[in-house]
């Protein structure tokens, strides 16, 4: 019962308060076009204008194809490759990178028109690009079957590529591997794509541009690097594009000169026993040759070898090092014995066997030792033990405890060895490839 005071609630209305709900009606989303699409054989079918394809979960390809074909080439194909960005593209923000997959604009407006002469004069227009800020890890808390770096990538090549409409196709490096420019890994996905790698490419009349070349402002000369490996020529954008003429270059690393033929029989080796037994230490980075010249000096000499990327620790280092000494066979310790703290180790092992102990050091700037580990990544069979690449901090970490004052205390002598490229013809032209 309601209490006093308080007042009755109105009856409720008999009419309708509102209308009632208007059925609504539910529109198919399937159009005719897929309807059409579904029916169609697969034989009858046109071909997607864009497929995306990812290689070794490393390289990303996109191809675009159109309804009319490139006019055939007369003899074997020309080709006319380019990097992607500060070369056919720029940031439409004025950002070093992109924000969005819509932050872009031709690098200069005549890159569109050249690109499509290039077609109409029988090129193949690829792009062959360095993107290590790619991810290509899914990203399932959010829901997608692919990063969002990715995604940006794709739809900024796809708006390039439509934007141009004519047939090419987009190589992308994500890791620092094979792939990855200088090296020729994209290019060679490209030839196996195209099946030139039967039928060839005419290398004379094909050309790569790049605006990594090296110049003093460029971040590096990679691009013009590629170019060379391929055999391709290579221009700037201003040179392909704007009619510029050569910029001067910073001075850049050639592995060529490094190539030499293999000393006389004349010649005196620069390594020779001069105890029945010592102890021999070897100081340089990773990629300096140090193992190479083990294996051509000091094992025709019977010295044994100790070396921590296979023993894995110091201690067991100078104990299969005592153990051979103990034998009476001198000893080589190939690693890198950067500080002085870690050489006293060796020259205390010396002491305690009573032999002299000698240093040989390899000079090998930290250019060639990136060089050289790159190489023997992507060449396995010029050294068994070495199967990837050294990351970078080695070299760094090597340069920041070296010193080389110190290098005089404890050693009977120090040797000093610049690296060769030595062996048969074919490991030189490996060794001498423009790799870094």
């Amino acid at each position: 019962m309601a209490g006093a005071g308080a007042t009755k609630r109105a009856a409720s209305p008999s009419r309708a308060i509102s209308p009632p709900p208007v059925k609504r009606k539910v529109e198919s989303t399937v159009t005719k076009k897929a309807v059409s699409s579904f029916f169609t054989p697969t034989s009858q079918k046109k071909p997607q204008q864009i497929t995306w394809r990812v290689v070794n979960n490393s390289a990303v390809i996109g191809k675009y194809v159109t309804e009319s074909e490139r006019k055939p080439a007369a003899g074997k194909s020309k080709v006319a490759a380019f990097d992607l960005d500060s070369t056919l593209v720029s940031t439409a923000s004025g950002n070093t990178f992109p924000r969005n997959s819509a932050d872009w604009k031709w690098w200069h407006s005549k890159v569109p028109t050249r690109l499509k002469e290039l077609n109409e004069n029988g090129y193949h227009v690829i792009v062959i690009t360095n993107q290590k800020k790619i991810s290509l890890k899914k990203e399932i808390k959010a829901g997608n079957s692919e990063s969002k770096s990715l995604t940006n990538f794709k739809e900024r090549a796809a708006a390039v590529m439509k934007q141009l409409d004519i047939p090419m196709s987009i190589y992308a490096a994500t890791e620092d591997d094979k792939y990855r420019k200088p090296r020729i890994g994209l290019w060679t996905e490209f030839l196996d794509d195209y099946d030139f790698d039967v039928s060839g490419v005419d290398l004379a009349s094909s050309v790569f541009v790049g605006d990594a070349a090296g110049r003093p402002r460029d971040h590096s000369q990679v691009d013009r690097g590629f170019a060379m490996n391929v055999g391709v020529s290579f221009k700037t954008p201003e040179e392909f594009f704007l009619d510029a003429d050569p910029e001067p270059l910073v001075e850049p690393f050639d592995p060529s000169v490094y190539v030499r033929e293999a000393p006389g029989d004349d010649v005196s080796p620069p390594f020779s026993a001069e105890s029945p037994l010592e102890l021999v230490i070897f100081c340089g980075s990773p990629g300096a040759g140090k193992s190479t010249f083990y294996w051509d000096y000091l094992e025709p000499l019977k010295y044994e070898r100790v070396n921590q990327d296979l023993l894995k620790t110091r201690p067991k280092c100078i104990k299969v090092a005592k153990e051979h000494l103990a034998a009476g066979k001198s000893v080589v310790v190939d690693n890198t014995n950067a500080d002085a703290e870690t050489r006293a180790h060796w020259v205390e092992v010396a002491r305690e066997f009573k032999i002299p102990i000698r240093c040989v050091y390899f000079t090998a700037s930290p250019t060639l030792c990136r060089h050289n580990n790159a190489v023997r990544a992507a060449n396995q069979s010029l050294n068994p033990e070495s199967r990837t690449l050294v990351p970078g901090i080695a070299f760094g970490d090597f340069l920041r405890r070296f010193k080389e004052p110190s290098m005089t205390e404890g050693f009977k002598d120090i040797i000093q060895v610049e690296f060769q490229f030595r062996g048969d013809e074919e490991k030189k032209r490996l060794w001498g490839q423009f790799w870094v």
